[in-house]
């Protein structure tokens, strides 16, 4: 018996796994461009969010109709992976169907029940492209998504269901063969979705359908590897990288803003008060803010490179419902693809950070982030707990404090409260003057 098929499919493998692990490594360093931050506290917190909000869709289902397709896309995604198992282990061993004679009436079952997963998916994606394509829902149909997000989006969709029909046509192929008793095929009793399309392939002979039934097994496996190495080049990386992402949430409240330690370190200084490491002067002086990526930290490139693009943030947000430049899901794309081209540059023994571009400026505009209401309802809208929010903020602190380039009004209230502890123009003697007026009021 020849080895070749067998000798081929560890070559797809190979190679598939090759390419895999460089975008993964190259991926890993852009994450890590960023500044460390420990989120190791609350295990068993972290354990309960990225359970409940990555694995259990909790967020999602605040649409119920989208989350319900969303839902059996990711089901059949599980579990017909399992088939996958029997696909790689028929790759490797040169057999066909070696969990069948073992499972019996276990194995049709499981087989109808990814058929029907099939089918979900097939109309799943038919919804979503029609969402996408005809009824134009705003939020999928924004300028930030033209070019290559909307075209990524619409691939995924569509090599999905290519998938789907290729396994749908390998066992309509695979029972007809079974049941003219051509050799290897086993006869499954009752598969009931690919029965469906088995009149299509009725009149065809024994090796034609050899054929067809071949070319679908290696289309699936090799499509599925491929959409593998896919994956990490797409928004569709959201399907790894939620988990991590809800793991390494921020568990503070979310009116909680994070105050910035140099900062903190000076005014306790100011006050007299000893923390620790405060009367040791920094070994370098940092950057107030955020003007690059390199400013913030890993969790919040890795927050980008985790967006899902679905546009829930700036469908939620107040700034951008309003006909303001701000949307959150840009803020997202703008680090990633900064992190993406300082990486490549680096790889490239390019310039890196020093190519005479920043985030903010040559991606996110000072107009887009001074647009920010800091409501939150971005950081509350993300199916993955993505915090777009922390990242606006990091980069007008740096407008404030390191270019004093905020608007005017705002440069005018932060003078008041430096000089007269309020956002008014007062002096802090005159603060309680409207009590001794009402006082004044109630003796006469």
């Amino acid at each position: 018996m020849s080895i070749l098929p067998q000798l081929l499919f560890l070559l797809v493998f190979a190679v598939a796994g090759f390419f895999i692990y460089k975008r993964v490594s190259f991926l890993r360093r852009s994450i890590f461009l960023g500044k460390q931050e420990a989120r190791n506290d609350q295990k068993d917190e972290r354990w309960k969010t990225m359970l409940l909000v990555a694995f259990g869709q909790k967020k999602m289902f605040k649409r119920l109709g989208p989350a319900f397709l969303h839902l059996l896309i990711y089901v059949a995604f599980i579990v017909i992976n399992l088939e996958v198992l029997e696909f790689v282990i028929d790759g490797l061993s040169g057999q066909h169907r070696i969990f069948a004679p073992f499972l019996g009436a276990v194995y049709t079952i499981a087989m109808n029940i990814f058929e029907f997963l099939a089918i979900a998916v097939l109309v799943s994606c038919f919804a979503f492209l029609i969402r996408r394509n005809i009824m134009r829902v705003n939020r999928l149909a924004m300028k930030e998504l033209n070019g290559w997000p909307a075209l990524d989006a619409n691939l995924i969709l569509i090599i999905e269901i290519v998938l789907m029909f290729a396994i749908l046509t390998m066992n309509a192929t695979d029972q007809i063969l079974a049941e003219r008793g051509v050799e290897k095929y086993i006869v499954l009793d009752g598969l009931f979705f690919s029965s469906l399309i088995q009149p299509l392939f009725q009149g065809m002979s024994d090796s034609t359908l050899i054929f067809l039934e071949r070319f679908s097994w290696w289309f699936h496996i090799i499509g599925i590897l491929a959409f593998s190495v896919y994956i990490t080049y797409s928004k569709h990386l959201h399907i790894f990288l939620a988990f991590p992402n809800t793991w390494y949430s921020n568990l503070k409240p979310k009116g909680e803003m994070k105050n910035m330690p140099e900062v903190t370190n000076e005014v306790n200084m100011m006050l007299g008060i000893q923390t620790e490491g405060s009367s040791e002067p920094p070994a370098e002086i940092g950057r107030f803010g955020a003007k690059d990526v390199n400013d913030l930290s890993w969790v919040n490139i890795m927050n980008a490179f985790s967006c899902t693009e679905c546009g829930r943030c700036t469908a939620e947000c107040p700034a951008n419902i309003t006909g303001k430049k701000l949307s959150p899901r840009k803020i997202m794309m703008d680090v990633r693809d900064r992190a993406e081209e300082v990486s490549k540059s680096i790889d490239a023994g390019g310039a890196g950070f020093e190519d005479g571009k920043s985030l903010l400026g040559d991606y996110t505009s000072k107009e887009e982030i001074n647009a920010c209401t800091s409501c939150n309802a971005c950081v509350e809208a993300c199916p993955i707990n993505i915090d777009p929010l922390d990242i606006i903020l990091q980069m007008r602190r740096y407008t404030a404090m390191e270019e004093s380039s905020s608007p005017a009004q705002w440069n005018a209230m932060f003078q008041n409260m430096e000089t007269s502890f309020s956002p008014w123009k007062f002096a802090p003697t005159d603060r309680f003057n409207w009590a001794d007026q009402l006082k004044n009021e109630e003796t006469k």
